[in-house]
């Protein structure tokens, strides 16, 4: 079992891993308590733009802290014992006390830069942040190659579990055909104002929300489990029907040509229960385990699914945290380039002049779409769609291509966008 083997590396250290978090939201308070609850790890720094919000995660959860304005600061607060604060990421990406670092912000351009500086400095990196692990994963891989470090997807999120399902399916002898997702709710058309009374009930953030609920954060995981394992997707934004069951699913989709067409897919259910669980569908055609998976109760084959009724987020992080450590394993990476990616699509008819706000925005949402070549590829990536002025009319549901908007290709996040395209077809 790997918890076990992660158990007994830990246990062969003298000190625990020392982890850096960027990011005080959701996820990273999460993480940070995680790493109070697993023996063998310590947060040593915590950073987010909003110190308040950082400093009072650390007083309800407890921990002994220090706000720190400098690098040499933080590893100051580190040799008291004391986990360092700041406002800057870049202190963590430098301090020499961090072993690993947690990108679980929800910023693109700046959160692109620390994890860069990170690998740059001999860093491990694990990214919660499924935005910039998939506009610039294929950059961050060859970045992280070049300098002996391990950069990955973490665990706990519906492309994470996903993986380690397959990982599993695939040692039982069973063929990917399908990496699929169970989605609760779908409202394409949310934004950031008709969100709040959900948003508020949960806690969290007014755009992070509308992601959720437009599908945007669904079609990017599901472009990452794609990119990690080779699969399409069978149409923009997948199929998802509805469904009462994920036991459903044989019934749904047509298994025997997704099969024949040789390009098993990422798809997902609607409204089906278990809510927040993911499902795989896997063919084995051998009559003796044909006999046994049905005597197991898992139907008459060829294709079974096999389904886990939840994930748990920051509660099941800390594997993908602290393999790289332990023995420079990833999770997930963009192994097979950028096979899909997640592009913009128009919420409203869209003026020209008018200015985009990115994911879980008012203006658009993402759709999941095969990509033969990233490079020649029309659309607008959805994760770089932030701030940028609109030079033709779209109308409501329609894509939002690169040659709609005013590219600046001086800016950071283009440039970082290139960069991935190339590290992808390089690959």
């Amino acid at each position: 079992m790997l918890s076990s083997k992660i158990t007994r590396l830990l246990n062969a250290r003298t000190e625990p891993i020392q982890i850096g978090i960027i990011g005080a939201g959701a996820m990273g308070k999460g993480i940070l308590y995680q790493t109070l609850t697993t023996p063998g790890v310590a947060c040593v720094a915590l950073c987010d733009i909003r110190v308040d919000v950082a400093v009072a995660c650390a007083l309800e959860l407890g921990i002994d802290h220090a706000v720190v304005e400098s690098v040499t600061q933080l590893e100051d607060a580190v040799r008291t014992r004391k986990v360092a604060i700041c406002a800057d990421g870049l202190f963590l990406s430098d301090s020499t006390s961090v072993e690993i670092l947690v990108e679980a912000s929800s910023a693109i351009t700046e959160g692109a830069r620390f994890v860069t500086r990170a690998i740059e400095t001999g860093k491990h990196v694990v990214l919660m942040n499924a935005e910039i692990d998939l506009a610039f994963g294929t950059h961050f891989l060859q970045l992280a190659e070049e300098h002996g470090v391990v950069v990955t997807s973490c665990d706990g999120d519906q492309h994470g579990v996903l993986k380690r399902q397959i990982d599993d399916m695939n040692l039982w002898g069973f063929e990917t055909v399908m990496a699929g997702n169970i989605k609760g709710f779908l409202d394409r058309y949310a934004n950031p104002t008709t969100i709040i009374p959900e948003a508020d009930k949960r806690k969290l953030n007014y755009k992070m929300c509308t992601a959720y609920t437009d599908g945007t954060k669904l079609c990017i995981e599901m472009a990452l489990i794609a990119n990690a394992l080779g699969l399409k997707t069978p149409l923009p934004g997948m199929t998802g029907p509805r469904a009462d069951h994920v036991d459903e699913v044989l019934s749904l989709f047509d298994f025997e040509n997704i099969r024949a067409s040789g390009k098993p897919v990422v798809d997902y259910i609607l409204g089906a229960r278990p809510g927040g669980g993911v499902y795989s569908v896997g063919y084995h055609d051998h009559p003796f385990q044909s006999f046994m998976m049905n005597y197991y109760k898992m139907g008459d084959g060829p294709f079974y699914v096999f389904y886990r009724p939840y994930h748990l987020c920051h509660v099941e992080s800390i594997a993908s945290i602290v393999m790289p450590v332990l023995d420079k394993t990833a999770l997930l990476t963009p192994s097979q380039g950028i096979q899909t990616d997640t592009f913009a699509y128009a919420k409203k008819d869209l003026r020209p002049g008018e200015m985009l706000d990115g994911i879980g925005g008012h203006a658009c949402y993402g759709l999941i779409e095969n990509v033969d070549d990233p490079a020649t590829h029309p659309g607008l990536q959805i994760c770089v769609a932030e701030d940028v002025r609109l030079k033709n009319p779209i109308k409501k549901d329609q894509p939002i291509l690169l040659a709609d908007v005013e590219v600046d290709p001086l800016r950071e996040d283009f440039k970082l966008r290139e960069l991935a395209v190339a590290a992808s077809r390089n690959g």
